[in-house]
């Protein structure tokens, strides 16, 4: 470019409005040309100036954007892309200082030395550049502008209390995203912005930060270049990066650029550091306040002067040392790096025979490796692209529409969209160079299309995963301290200015599942505060309800439809339980008295009403003495007793002490004493809960079926819970109590000494098959032995009349005879074999199948009871010794030892005296009267 014109290099600390200085300088002028540091600050800049002067007259240029308008007066570039050679009136370079950058330093330096206006040209930058422009360019003015704000350290702050228009700054993608992820828990949501997102990708973002829909931007230290935000406090999540080849701390200057970006304008900014990272050094914040650095006296080079006679030759020309000393030679770069790789190959070093072919080389591997990949992959990637412009003169359609087409999709994850926008922007800048496609709007304008999707995927993934729009929305008016609307809907979902933020179950809120810790803490500060006068409707209109609406669960829980509203905990007395609200606090006392006492009343008139019987009893004054004992340990164990547990009691009962419990419904069975009407399935319901309280048991029994004559034992069942389901276990299932007593009754009538086996009825009371019916009865106490016989066979016809049997009884074979101690189904032992016809020996028996001979006999099995319990137990303090021949304790003769000649003992340890009537609610009272008969 001609050296003409004034140079003048304004520098100063950052928001001192020299990009603003420099866009209306240019503005002043017919033609100019301006050079950014990021695709990102360019867009922002030519957007401001279409805005100032149509789009028909200003041009973008970057590597992957180019809008050139035909008549274009104003060239809005990034440093890279700014054009040579055009003789503008004005040329300007932003953020000067990058001259110092290791990796795309010396194209600043090479446009600080060479890039000139015709009648002005700016250099804009830090103080630090001042010496170096002054030997560099002996003929540049100077002029310095100062902060419009001040700046000023706030030291650590962890993020959970980084307060609202803050931006929270990272090194590397995973800790931008990790950051944003805690903000959007805890704060409701951020914006990011990171040199790698499409200009529309971070626009969308900056934007939904700018108009509050968010109010926490995370970024990387791409907004340190001239992005101008509405920023408050920058905070550092590190104080050192990477920078493409080591780990390395941040240089105050470098901090300073970055934290500069808080208070725009003249508004004042402050900048920290976040909780876990150790506070900044006191004389690096004081230097970044001050605005005083250590000047930049050494900047990047690169040779400008390239020569293309040969790969070699490039190489050489690239390579070459600076002749200054304040230029020091630029490390490698990605573009030489793949020069050399390139050049090492034997088809690309025989195209490579002219100047031409070579400078051809050199512009492909100018282009950039957005991809990130290794070096030898976008090696191979450029070698394609050479080969195919140095052959045919452009890339081929079909190949560069399969190129473009593999990465046109939507689908995925930030990461997996994010590596396509990476990927179409290699294709970006490859369709923007002029000759490398045969139709070069068609390519740009499907290479723009398909980065523009991306671009909306990923901003739109961005603020699904990083922006909780209700928590923000709710954060927002909380802070603003306004009063919020809440509206519930049928179901009780609760929403909170139109964001639905959960659901009320019965006085409680449930935030909404979907969030997080942090965020549920949020929400349902902001919706209590919305819903306080909800609580109070609600809780009249529950205290009106009829008791239909309420219920008990089994676990003791109350329930208002399907909402919790209380549960039930242990009273003064097992029939009086107390009631426990679930209500928030902040629905406020009256709300959970107004609850507390609903559900007393409820409670109070279900147990009134359940057990009407066992109040009666517990009521009732006539009873006295030992019948008003026994009353009293009904209503303790809620109108069920094993007899077991009261059998000396009982005893002790006269008639008219057991005639004034029966009037009050009371059955004194063998095995259970009980009210039958406190049997059906809603009291029980109610019982196992009130004795479930009493016992403090943590998990609630649950009542059995209703209509279920014998259930399945629950292992691990509480103690006496099968009495409270009005069920007794025996053996591996339990009979329901008042069947058992039917069964009993049965029992009684049975020799249980000398065995007997079961009736059709017992199976059929009991619900159980043969081989339950034996495992219950051995839960019972008896001894089930089993064995096999044949099956009797259905009779067909009949003895004719002239047989000396009654008519009514059937003919039975001699087989079919019933074993010794079996029941027949009139209950008493066979005393004769039934007659047998006679029959010649080719004559089939009446009854019999003519093959009955050959046909397997199909076998039953049957079993059969004896008592097996041993004696009952004495009364405690006459229990008899262990042992043989020992005295009895009482002195009483003439009574025999229960083991006396190693013989089991009898269903009775001790015969009652003859003048003592037999108890006939004794459980063992057929067996006593059947000994009594045998002797």
């Amino acid at each position: 470019m001609n050296t003409q014109g004034r140079v003048v290099a304004v520098l100063g600390p950052t928001n001192t409005g020299k990009t603003t200085y420099a866009i209306e300088r240019m503005l002043g002028h017919r033609t100019g040309i301006i050079g950014l540091p990021l695709r990102l600050l360019a867009r922002e800049v030519y957007d401001r100036i279409v805005a100032a002067r149509g789009p028909s007259v200003v041009a973008l240029v970057t590597g992957e954007e180019r809008i050139v308008p035909p008549r274009t007066q104003y060239w809005v570039c990034t440093v890279e892309a700014m054009p040579e050679g055009m003789g503008a009136d004005f040329v300007a370079v932003d953020e000067i200082q990058l001259c110092a950058d290791p990796e795309r330093g010396h194209v600043f330096t090479d446009r600080l030395m060479r890039a000139r206006g015709q009648h002005e040209t700016l250099f804009m930058g830090a103080d630090t550049m001042r010496g170096t422009i002054a030997a560099l360019v002996p003929q540049a003015d100077f002029v310095h502008r100062e902060r419009m704000s001040q700046l000023t350290y706030a030291g650590q702050k962890k993020i959970s209390r980084m307060r609202p228009r803050s931006a929270i700054v990272g090194f590397s993608v995973e800790n931008v995203y990790a950051i944003a992820e805690l903000i959007r828990r805890q704060k409701g949501g951020a914006a990011v912005v990171m040199g790698a997102l499409s200009p529309r990708t971070r626009n969308a973002q900056v934007d939904m930060y700018q108009n509050g829909e968010v109010d926490y931007l995370v970024a990387t230290d791409a907004i340190g270049m001239g992005l101008n935000l509405d920023v408050d406090h920058v905070a550092f999540s590190s104080l050192s990066k990477f920078d493409g080849r080591r780990m390395r701390p941040l240089a105050p200057n470098e901090l300073a650029q970055i934290a500069g970006r808080a208070g725009r304008g003249m508004k004042n900014g402050t900048f920290g550091v976040t909780g876990d990272v150790r506070p900044m050094d006191e004389g690096v914040a004081r230097a970044i306040m001050d605005h005083q650095f250590t000047p930049q006296n050494k900047i990047n080079w690169r040779n400008p002067h390239l020569k293309f006679g040969s790969i070699d030759w490039l190489v050489k020309s690239l390579e070459e040392g600076p002749d200054h000393e304040r230029l020091v030679k630029a490390r490698e770069a990605d573009d030489l790096r793949a020069l050399k790789t390139l050049g090492t190959d034997a088809e690309i070093a025989a195209r490579c025979t002219d100047g031409n072919s070579v400078k051809l080389l050199w512009d492909v591997c100018r282009i950039p490796d957005f991809r990130g990949i290794s070096n030898a992959e976008h090696a191979s990637l450029l070698e394609v692209i050479f080969n195919h412009l140095h052959q045919r003169g452009s890339l081929p359609d079909d190949w560069l529409a399969r190129q473009i087409k593999r990465i046109d999709r939507t689908d995925g994850d930030i990461d997996a969209l994010s590596k396509r926008l990476a990927f179409i922007r290699t294709w970006t800048y490859v369709t923007q160079r002029k000759g490398w496609t045969n139709d070069e709007t068609h390519w740009r304008g499907q290479a723009r299309v398909v980065e523009d999707r991306l671009s909306d995927a990923l901003h739109e993934r961005l603020t699904q995963r990083f922006v909780d729009r209700r928590t923000s929305v709710l954060l927002r008016r909380l802070g603003q301290k306004e009063a919020m609307v809440a509206e519930v809907n049928d179901t009780g979902e609760v929403t909170v200015e139109g964001e639905f933020v959960g659901k009320l179950d019965g006085f409680r809120f449930r935030a909404d599942k979907g969030a997080g810790t942090a965020e549920t803490k949020t929400i349902k500060t902001a919706a209590l505060q919305a819903l306080a006068p909800q609580f109070h409707l609600r809780a009249d209109r529950f205290y009106n309800a009829p008791d239909t609406e309420i219920d008990f669960t089994e676990q003791g829980g109350l329930m208002w439809g399907s909402a919790a509203v209380g549960k039930l905990v242990a009273g003064s007395d097992g029939l009086k339980p107390q009631v426990e609200v679930f209500v928030d606090d902040v629905a406020g006392p009256e709300v959970a008295q107004k609850v507390q006492r609903r559900l007393q009343h409820f409670i109070d008139r279900k147990v009134a009403a359940l057990f009407e019987p066992l109040i009666a009893l517990q009521k009732d004054e006539a009873l006295t003495g030992l019948a008003r004992g026994f009353a009293f340990r009904m209503v303790e164990n809620f109108g069920v007793l094993p007899r077991a547990e009261v059998g000396d009691e009982v005893k002790s009962l006269d008639q008219d002490a057991r005639g004034a419990l029966r009037k009050h419904g009371i059955r004194f069975g063998q095995f259970t004493i009980f009210m039958p009407l406190l049997l059906k399935p809603a009291p029980t319901r109610l019982r196992l809960v009130l004795w479930s309280l009493t016992k403090g048991l943590s998990e609630f029994p649950e009542s059995p079926p209703p209509g279920l004559v014998t259930i399945p034992v629950e292992a691990g069942a509480p103690a006496g819970s099968d009495t409270m389901s009005g069920y007794r276990n025996a053996g591996t299932r339990a009979i329901r109590i008042d069947m058992l007593e039917r069964l009993a009754d049965m029992l009684r009538a049975e020799d249980s000494r000398g065995g007997f086996e079961a009736k059709a009825d017992m199976l059929s009371i009991s619900g159980t098959t043969l081989e339950q019916f034996a495992d219950l009865m051995q839960g019972l106490g008896y001894k089930a032995e089993g064995g096999e016989r044949p099956k009797v066979k259905a009779v067909t016809e009949v003895i004719p009349p002239a047989t000396t049997a009654d008519a009514d009884t059937p003919i039975m074979d001699v087989a079919e005879t019933p074993a010794a101690g079996a029941i027949t189904d009139e209950g008493s032992q066979p005393t004769e074999e039934a007659p047998v016809a006679d029959v010649s020996e080719t004559e089939t028996p009446v009854g019999e199948a003519a093959d009955a001979a050959v046909a397997e006999v199909e076998m039953e099995t049957f079993y059969t009871f004896t008592w097996a319990r041993p004696a009952r137990r004495q009364p405690q303090g006459d229990a008899r010794p262990k042992g043989k021949g020992k005295p009895n304790p009482r002195g009483k003769k003439g009574q025999r030892d229960a083991g006396k000649g190693g013989k089991s003992q009898n269903f009775s340890a001790r015969p009652p005296k003859q003048e003592k009537k037999i108890d006939p609610d004794n459980p063992f009272a057929a067996a006593l009267m059947g000994l009594n008969k045998d002797r």
